[in-house]
């Protein structure tokens, strides 16, 4: 909820957690499928907000799914897998590195489905080379934001574990 509700409040484009959500699901859920669910049911949740209220002028009707919101669940989806595949051995280093790929992984996907499925870019080598560079300021914000909340979700989440073990094991 705190991640769907994070793309609600006035924020630096693209600077959201879900980036981040998605590796610490694909880490620390025991079930697999939760690692999988958590971060699309928090883009799902947000996006009938966004959609139906926020931008509801550019689409007719309610909204369940905007065309072209495969590329963006896949990204995450990937992201949650290659999360998985990476994060059993888990250091500061290696966080930092699958945030930023994750962030890439976002970029790529999502703006090769702009590139793809919207009339505003030729369907030529020149057409996917000028989405990707609009899309560069936008990169930033998915960088950061997975980069700064991966470091707080994890740091967060490895502080607490420490800290409640040692106050339950001095019991």
């Amino acid at each position: 909820m705190i991640a769907a509700f994070s793309r609600l409040v006035p924020h630096y484009p693209n600077f959201t957690p879900l980036c981040s959500i998605a590796l610490f699901g694909a880490k620390y859920f025991n079930n697999k499928y939760l690692a999988f669910l958590v971060p699309i049911a928090a883009l799902w949740f947000s996006d009938l907000i966004i959609n139906n209220f926020v931008l509801n002028e550019y689409f007719n009707g309610f909204t369940l799914f905007y065309s072209g919101f495969y590329w963006q669940y896949g990204s995450f989806l990937l992201i949650s897998l290659l999360g998985r595949k990476t994060l059993k051995n888990l250091s500061l280093l290696k966080l930092i590195g699958i945030s930023i790929s994750s962030s890439l992984v976002f970029f790529i996907i999502s703006n090769f489905g702009v590139w793809v499925s919207s009339s505003f870019y030729t369907k030529d080598i020149f057409g996917l080379i000028a989405c990707y560079v609009a899309a560069l300021p936008f990169y930033f914000g998915t960088l950061s934001g997975s980069i700064f909340y991966s470091i707080f979700l994890f740091g967060s989440y490895e502080l607490l574990s420490k800290n409640l073990s040692k106050v339950y094991y001095k019991k």
